[in-house]
């Protein structure tokens, strides 16, 4: 994401969408309410001679929209912002901007601290390598791009072939690698962990090793109890590869899973939006956690609000990933306590 323009005493930030992330972090920014400009396509009515009746043609437009509902599908490659045109072409009805990698859009708002932080944070993740997964074992090699926002789930390849049958069959074991190869030539981004619960991880390591050195400059091998998106899930839970763990899908699932392990023991934990609320006011919480989807309640960004007046800390969790999916089971909120709170 990149920054094109500043007023802050109209309250307007322009910016660019450089990738898939940048539109995931827009989805966290942009609200009901707020007012959106961007270039996009409006049905204009075109006028003729009387003898030939009126034809619509699609023209390219500016619009400003007051926003009434966001929309942020990872498989799409697209963000979808409803609203009302205010500015532009047939004020007062209403239109869909569905803005993708590259587009430009201007947004008037009430800024507060943490949409101004995920804007930050959006410019520095610019310049984070986008990682690649492959989570292989002989049955299946599955592949995965870490994004800001979670893993996005490529597909799978299948060998068809039994654990028994690769210890005699060397020819159909190397036909299986040699298609995994060719397809994480075709979709790497940026380093590779190979991943798995098996021999296969490092037989394949040496296989693509030998044909491909290059691809594998950067690769980093390790070893994971399930195969997958479950392994994959696994190596973000246990954040020991450096360039994984300072990521924000990273530093999110470490987060959740802290709160699930106070839970677990018992320990210095709320959820549910009225005893979290119960516990601000108490001065009990350290760290509060709220779902992207939550957020955008009234009840819950005035929560944020009362979080930072007795300086709790905050994070927005995402709920594409595994453990912003766990944090939604609870409410979509929860917190980790300075102390644990006695009720009797």
């Amino acid at each position: 994401m990149r920054i094109l323009h500043q007023d802050r005493k109209k309250g307007e930030i322009k910016l660019l969408m450089e990738n898939l992330d940048d539109l995931w972090h827009l989805y966290n920014i942009v609200e009901k309410n707020d007012i959106v400009f961007a270039l996009t396509h409006r049905k204009v009515e075109k006028k003729t001679d009387k003898l030939r009746p009126e034809t619509v043609e699609r023209k390219k437009v500016r619009l400003g929209i007051r926003v009434t509902d966001v929309e942020f599908h990872e498989f799409s490659d697209r963000l979808r912002i409803h609203g009302v045109i205010e500015n532009g072409v047939d004020a007062g009805s209403y239109h869909t901007l569905n803005l993708k990698a590259g587009d430009n859009i201007s947004i008037l708002k009430e800024w507060k601290e943490h949409h101004l932080n995920r804007i930050k944070e959006a410019v520095k993740a610019a310049k984070t390598p986008v990682l690649t997964f492959l989570s292989i074992d002989y049955d299946e090699a599955t592949f995965g791009i870490l994004r800001q926002y979670g893993v996005e789930n490529i597909g799978a390849i299948t060998s068809h072939i039994s654990g028994k049958q690769y210890k005699t069959d060397k020819n159909e074991k190397n036909n299986f690698y040699s298609k995994v190869l060719t397809t994480l030539e075709q979709i790497k981004k940026g380093p590779v962990v190979i991943l798995g619960p098996g021999f296969a991880k490092e037989e394949f390591y040496s296989f693509a090793k030998e044909k491909k050195p290059e691809l594998l400059k950067d690769a980093v091998v390790m070893g994971t109890g399930d195969a997958g998106m479950n392994g994959i899930h696994e190596v973000l839970k246990k954040g020991v590869i450096k360039f994984v763990e300072n990521t924000r899908v990273a530093i999110e699932t470490k987060i959740v899973e802290s709160l699930f392990e106070e839970i677990a023991k018992n320990g210095n934990f709320a959820y549910g939006f009225d005893e979290v609320e119960n516990m601000i006011d108490s001065g009990a919480v350290e760290t509060l956690l709220v779902t992207d989807k939550l957020v955008r309640e009234k009840k819950a960004d005035q929560l944020l609000e009362k979080a930072k007046k007795t300086s709790s800390k905050f994070m927005i969790i995402s709920t594409v990933h595994e453990s912003g999916k766990k944090l939604e089971g609870l409410g979509g909120i929860g917190a980790i306590l300075r102390y644990k709170m006695d009720y009797s």
